[in-house]
């Protein structure tokens, strides 16, 4: 009973995580939501009409009904036909549409969120990684945000209709086809388990990939000067094969899934066509009827394959859904208290027996307590003064920069501005007074103009 609730729990987790990343993300775009959900309404009840035109062709033409009835159904038949594609067209663009916005907005607030964590979650996670998880992992969720809510809705409503469309025919039709859907979907579901696994450590493979590739073709004149082209290589084929090996269980759900639901189909439409006929032999329907129920068993293959499709969507869009939250539940360890302020004009600045030391080194060792780059330092700058810093590599030069970024909090000591802590001080102030001009050049890759009013330009 235990595992049972955890496995309830975990569940209801990841369909809360969901609902609020859809909520979040959605609600600025009911307008487009709702024409979404009108186009595929649309599209189902065409759908749904063409096989009665057809019923009514057919049982007319038995009958012997007059030519112009005839003529009237054929042209009807093909109105509604070309109004349903028309109408599926307009849902797939919408929905694209409104998948890439949602999802350039996620990504746009994931990626702020990611240059406010701290320096240490940064020295875990290379560039490579987090463009792979920002940009990789979202765009796995471009179909989630874009309609999959929707057409899942839409799909189990078109099969609902189904279904009560054939018990209107006959009773025996519709208990079969529901048992028949209940089948299918019971097959879907056991699948999507297996593949929500498979395609969450295939996320996390991609990002390391991603991580690797960033690494070194960064490193491209450091490798080749000392000749270890062909050791990256080897440590690449490593990480490829590891990724196959994940990313194959993945894949391999999709194509179970789809091997399972397309054979449930051709039973399915087996059963239809000999449900029509031993209908119409015994006299129960016309043969129009017959008609009706195979095509409505046969029409139930689209929504139920789109209903896989969907699920397998779901899969990666839930293995990106976790992934993505998991990132927006980081926080920074650098508490924001607020309260102080920087006067107008150049700050005095003033470090009162500071202490510092990286205990987020990736390559300290663990049986070691890391040692302090900076003990006990102490100095004043008045404003508009000029302080100049030298000592050797890694006496703490770039380190004090660091403090007064902020980038970091000191082990002991304070640090202050104007008579103020820089805990006390808003970051975005901070920001706006203190700034930086590291050793590394750093280049965008946009005008000059635009390197060199980045900065202030995030501050607008």
């Amino acid at each position: 009973m235990a595992s049972r609730s955890a496995g309830n729990s975990g569940v209801s987790a990841v369909l809360a995580g969901h609902r609020k990343l859809l909520g979040q993300y959605l609600a600025p775009e009911r307008g487009r939501v709702a024409l979404l959900a009108a186009l595929i309404s649309v599209d189902i009840l065409l759908r749904l009409a063409n096989p009665q035109i057809v019923r009514r062709f057919i049982d007319s033409a038995q009958a012997g009904g007059p030519i112009t009835a005839l003529i009237l159904a054929g042209i009807a038949y093909l109105l509604v036909g070309l109004a349903a594609r028309v109408a599926n067209l307009a849902a797939t663009y919408a929905g694209l549409n409104l998948g890439w916005r949602a999802t350039n907005r996620l990504r746009s607030d994931l990626t702020s969120h990611l240059l406010r964590l701290d320096m240490p979650f940064h020295k875990t996670h290379t560039p490579g990684e987090l463009v792979e998880r920002v940009d990789g992992d979202v765009t796995t969720l471009a179909t989630f945000f874009a309609d999959l809510a929707v057409k899942i809705a839409g799909n189990a409503l078109l099969v609902l209709a189904i279904i009560v469309l054939l018990y209107r025919e006959s009773t025996l039709a519709g208990i079969l086809v529901t048992l028949y859907t209940v089948v299918v979907l019971a097959a879907l579901a056991a699948v999507g388990r297996i593949g929500v696994r498979a395609w969450t450590a295939a996320r996390a493979a991609w990002a390391d990939q991603m991580g690797f590739l960033e690494e070194r073709i960064s490193a491209t004149e450091d490798l080749r000067g000392i000749g270890a082209e062909s050791h990256a290589q080897a440590q690449l084929s490593a990480i490829m094969l590891r990724l196959l090996r994940v990313s194959r269980g993945g894949w391999m759900a999709n194509a179970l899934g789809f091997v399972i639901t397309n054979f449930l189909f051709t039973l399915g439409y087996g059963m239809g066509l000999a449900l029509g006929a031993f209908l119409y032999l015994r006299g129960d329907v016309t043969i129009g009827a017959a008609f009706l129920l195979v095509s409505y068993v046969g029409m139930l293959a689209s929504p139920l394959e789109e209903i896989r499709g969907q699920a397998a969507d779901l899969q990666e869009a839930t293995a990106g859904v976790d992934r993505v939250t998991e990132l927006l539940r980081l926080e920074s360890n650098l508490p924001d208290r607020g309260a102080g302020s920087i006067p107008q004009g150049a700050p005095s600045v003033a470090f009162h027996r500071v202490s510092f030391r990286y205990d987020d080194a990736p390559m300290a060792r663990h049986d070691a307590a890391p040692e302090n780059v900076l003990t006990d330092v102490s100095f004043d700058i008045a404003p508009g003064r000029v302080l100049g810093i030298l000592g050797r590599t890694g006496s703490g030069k770039t380190t004090i920069m660091r403090l007064l970024c902020r980038l970091y909090d000191p082990n002991d000591g304070e640090i202050r501005l104007d008579a103020t802590d820089l805990r006390d001080i808003p970051a975005l102030a901070l920001r706006q007074t203190v700034g930086v001009v590291t050793q590394d050049v750093q280049l965008f890759g946009a005008t000059v103009r635009d390197n060199v009013t980045q900065i202030g330009r995030a501050h607008v």
